[in-house]
């Protein structure tokens, strides 16, 4: 029996079994061993024959994978956004390898990967599935392409093939401390009331996975998933943007409805409607800001910016700099946003905002 025929099985299973309190050991222990089987499927196969390469050197400050099934508007789109010419015909599967292209915006450029389309069976191997996903994994945001025509089918198979893989979006780690002892047991604890899980089930999980000694802290009510996350470890958080393309073929109602849904842009490419919308949301999501740098005398240098993310310290724009800068530091003056007054006299751990100035003195 495959691995895959297990999978199968074990999902047949989990769908047979009803949901109740009896039954939540079971379904704990099934959810672990589907677990366990899909991160085997994942790992390559020990004799690799030398193919062609399918990833691109990652460039540019951030790298966006454009995601969805074939027939979509993935390479119209990369052709509209960027200056690279992606081919597009109304045939599926007309891209078959990943073509990179580069948006400039706001002075960053942007990595915009224009992938295969993905077919249901995708986290099994199917038209290249395993390869597109793994380059999903690499980029800091996914733009999930669907055809605004069709009903959420698209969004839910294709959110169900990267959960398979363990691409998980718009979710953040789930806040559980989980680290392997020598010896000792399970050390079970929680900081909150736990109403999904309990120690027996945690217990039956690891047991699953071969580990006998263990140290667990819930912070947070997670559910038995969520522990499997953590226990795997391999799991990729992931902000995703979903672009809902064709909308000139439906009625503005739907569009209204479309827009108005969560972490979702409506547009159209061959219409080249709503693509600055699409840009300025992209950059929200990336978290990237813009930090100008001024030597003393003169005005600052607004051409040319330090693309940064977002958080960053005066300590982390030194580095970005030169790598010797940091040790020579003595203090900053920082005009914008992050200062109550202008320019005010800062330290290296002083936190910057989208389009400050700074000057740094050296000792």
């Amino acid at each position: 029996m495959g691995i895959l025929e297990k999978i199968a099985e074990i999902e047949r299973e989990i769908s047979r079994t009803q949901k109740n309190k009896a039954t939540e050991y079971h379904l704990g222990l099934l959810k672990a061993k589907l677990a366990k089987y899909r991160s085997q499927l994942l790992e390559p196969s020990k004799k690799s024959e030398k193919g062609e390469g399918f990833d691109v050197l990652k460039s540019g400050d951030a790298r966006v994978a454009l995601i969805g099934f074939p027939s979509v508007g993935k390479s119209t789109l990369l052709s509209t956004l960027t200056k690279t010419e992606s081919e597009a015909a109304s045939y599926e599967f007309t891209t078959l390898t990943c073509i990179p292209g580069v948006i400039d915006y706001n002075g960053a450029n942007i990595q915009l990967l224009d992938l295969p389309g993905i077919i249901e069976g995708a986290a099994q191997g199917k038209g290249r599935g395993r390869q597109v996903i793994a380059v999903a994994r690499t980029a800091d945001l996914v733009l999930m392409m669907l055809d605004a025509t069709k009903k959420d089918v698209h969004r839910e198979l294709l959110e169900k093939e990267l959960e398979s893989v363990g691409i998980r979006l718009n979710k953040r780690k789930p806040n559980i401390y989980f680290k392997l002892k020598k010896g000792g047991g399970l050390s079970f604890n929680s900081t909150c009331p736990l109403t999904k899980v309990d120690e027996k089930l945690v217990q039956m999980i690891l047991h699953e996975y071969k580990m006998f000694n263990a140290e667990v802290l819930f912070r947070e009510d997670c559910s038995a998933d969520e522990l499997i996350d953590v226990i795997c470890a391999n799991r990729v958080y992931l902000p995703c943007l979903y672009v809902y393309n064709k909308i000139d073929q439906i009625s503005i109602e739907e569009v209204d409805r479309i827009a108005r849904t969560p972490n979702s842009v409506v547009v159209s490419c061959n219409m080249k409607l709503n693509l600055d919308y699409l840009l300025l949301t992209l950059w929200e999501y990336l978290n990237l800001i813009r930090v100008y740098t001024k030597k003393p005398g003169q005005p600052p240098d607004f051409s040319d910016g330090l693309i940064l993310r977002k958080g960053v310290t005066v300590e982390h724009v030194c580095h970005s700099i030169h790598r010797t800068l940091a040790q020579d530091f003595k203090y900053a003056l920082v005009w914008g946003t992050s200062t109550k007054y202008s320019p005010q006299r800062v330290g290296a751990s002083h936190t910057m905002h989208d389009e400050d100035v700074i000057q740094i003195v050296k000792k």
